[in-house]
């Protein structure tokens, strides 16, 4: 066996901050331990111009892996592939060959490879390369990821299930992630005994963490696509909430917190200084003073008197050209991934997975396996 395929039962569910808590407790049974994602979708190029799969670079550098990336994230999937495959440009021969290399150089000298899919166990079905067909064709048993509730995540994981099963594949148990702690003994319990209907194991009960949900700076450049303009150092500051300013300085001031995103336009000159005025303020009580940050909208950028003084305090800022109201709902519709550089989001994942994933009974699965 010598290998792990951990797939989800839909998008979003927390998968990677599942396989942080994974590895890193596996890491203590199986030494040394690998790790790649066959096939991946949102990729970035390194600095060394080699494309590259997000979550791979966060589990190479966070842990320290020596593989190479190119045998870690073999398979990419951009604007364009699926096209180009049904073209038969891209032959599916070519792609298992270079799937099946990268994990047998991977596997090695392993003891253990913790494998990564991409989404839902259906994901990737039009390139004949879904997680349940990966699964197959690299020999591994399989865990499943799957939201934190209950009625609607018994019936995800029937669907993907039913596609596992379809491919034979050996499944050890389920995760379930983000449960509400107020819901965690009801879930654990009643989840176990829907279980036994596929005689699989509840391997672990993740609770709801809300700081993973926070979003920094560095994921709002990533959503506008634009960079920071003042406050780099801040770059992976996370706030509590995000609040859209169109009112009165009189009454904003009164509403001023500690932790908050504010998006408001950039020719609110009193709301941006009000802001600058309170963080100063709460300077001379601790050093971090006010904890904000600004997004700034409209058809003008700030003027440059006002980044000149956001760029003294150290606040971070980020101009875009859209107006406040289509800005809050790009951010409203958008899912924040874990990136390399976010290290106290990984720690706080690793440290939350880990502590609730029962790897006495994944270890005895895998031994049974």
């Amino acid at each position: 066996m010598r290998g792990l395929f951990i797939a989800s039962t839909g998008q979003h569910i927390g998968k990677t901050t599942a396989c942080l808590g994974l590895f890193s407790g596996l890491h203590k049974l199986f030494s040394p331990l690998g790790y790649m994602k066959p096939i991946g979708q949102q990729h970035i190029t390194t600095k060394q111009g080699i494309q590259v799969d997000k979550d791979v670079l966060v589990f190479k550098k966070h842990f320290g892996l020596t593989d190479s990336l190119e045998s870690m994230s073999p398979i990419l999937i951009p604007a364009g592939f699926t096209r180009d495959f049904l073209d038969k440009k891209i032959h599916i021969d070519d792609l298992r060959k270079k799937m099946i290399t990268s994990f047998k150089t991977i596997q090695e000298n392993k003891q253990l490879v913790l494998v990564e899919g991409t989404g839902h166990c259906g994901v990737g079905s039009i390139i004949h390369l879904n997680n349940a067909q990966v699964a197959k064709e690299l020999k591994l048993p399989l865990i499943l990821i799957s939201s934190g509730g209950l009625g609607s995540s018994f019936d995800d994981l029937t669907l993907n299930i039913t596609l596992c099963n379809q491919y034979k594949l050996s499944i050890l148990g389920v995760i379930l992630n983000r449960v509400l702690p107020e819901k965690q003994e009801m879930i654990q319990h009643y989840m176990r005994k829907a279980l036994k209907r596929w005689n699989l194991p509840l391997l672990g009960c993740i609770p709801f963490d809300p700081f993973l949900s926070t979003f920094s700076m560095g994921d709002f450049e990533l959503l506008f696509q634009t960079p920071i303009i003042t406050g780099s150092n801040y770059r992976f500051r996370h706030f509590d909430r995000i609040r859209l300013v169109a009112t009165s300085v009189e009454s904003y001031r009164e509403m001023i917190l500690p932790n908050q995103l504010i998006i408001t336009p950039s020719n609110r000159e009193d709301i941006i200084l009000a802001t600058l005025n309170k963080h100063l303020e709460l300077l001379d009580i601790h050093k971090e003073g006010l904890c904000a940050g600004m997004i700034l909208t409209g058809d003008f950028a700030p003027r440059h008197y006002l980044i000149e003084q956001l760029a003294k305090a150290d606040i971070p800022v980020l101009y875009t050209p859209l107006h406040s109201y289509t800005a809050m709902q790009k951010i409203s519709a958008f899912t924040a991934k874990i990136s390399t550089e976010d290290t106290d989001k990984i720690k706080e994942a690793l440290s939350i997975a880990e502590s609730h994933i029962d790897f006495s009974l994944l270890q005895s699965a895998l031994n049974g396996s």
